[in-house]
């Protein structure tokens, strides 16, 4: 029996390889990166699909080959692929918003339009858009970058919803998670004094891990979480 086949856009470090390793076993995975050769691990059955994310082009095409290689077995998308590019806005190039904005928000949703065709023809599958804290906290020099994670939870609930009302007794979900700060390589760029100042507002008093957020990945794809739908799940720490 083949193993259900799950996308994970952004595969290639963070949090993206973070939630391979922990569903390689359970599923067979698309692992996106921009360039195929990024992808450093990868099982025996496991497929690798490559593309610039804030290329039109590469994402039609991306699409397309999404659909016809893996349509008949897909079960779960999982949008983790983001950038940020931190500046004041007054000082942010439109190239840098409009690549923030194709990657963060555009290429998620293309993705969804084509997974969302697929799980409604067999009334099964789940969507994972990967936010921010930030998309409600807001933070200062990524006003770009939280409006598009913001946009993703929007996204979610209103896909949720919209499922409902188009498959009947469907098995569809549409969710979106918010980590908080994670150890990652985009944290580890935070100055001290940031990060100092960040800490102070987590009771947890420490940043999350990647594999904090896979565990709690692989809980919202299984069957445990079959009745979490439209939900944004924090994971942050009790950061306020």
């Amino acid at each position: 029996m083949n193993k259900p086949k799950v996308l994970i856009t952004g595969a290639s470090k963070g949090l993206g390889l973070a939630i391979a390793r922990k569903l390689d076993t359970e599923y067979c995975l698309i692992l996106h990166a921009s360039k195929s050769e990024n992808i450093i691990e990868l099982r025996e059955g496991n497929f690798v699909l490559a593309a610039d994310l804030s290329n039109a082009d590469e994402l039609s095409e991306f699409c397309k080959k999404l659909k016809s290689e893996h349509g008949d077995d897909l079960y779960a998308v999982i949008n983790n692929a983001g950038i940020s590019i931190d500046k004041p806005l007054a000082f942010q190039p439109e190239r840098d918003i409009d690549h923030m904005i194709m990657v963060n928000l555009k290429a998620p949703i293309m993705i969804s339009k084509t997974a969302i065709k697929l799980f409604g023809l067999k009334n099964k599958g789940v969507i994972l858009n990967v936010s921010s804290c930030v998309a409600e906290t807001g933070n200062a020099f990524q006003s770009i970058y939280a409006a598009t994670k913001a946009g993703l939870i929007a996204f979610s609930k209103s896909m949720a919803k919209e499922a409902g009302e188009l498959y009947a007794g469907h098995q569809i979900r549409i969710l979106s998670i918010s980590p908080g700060f994670i150890k990652t390589s985009m944290t580890d760029q935070i100055p001290e004094l940031h990060r100092e100042k960040y800490l102070k507002m987590i009771p947890a008093q420490r940043f999350g891990t990647a594999e904090e957020i896979a565990e709690t990945v692989a809980f919202l794809l299984s069957e445990k979480a079959s009745y979490i739908n439209g939900s944004n799940i924090e994971v942050n720490g009790g950061l306020f």
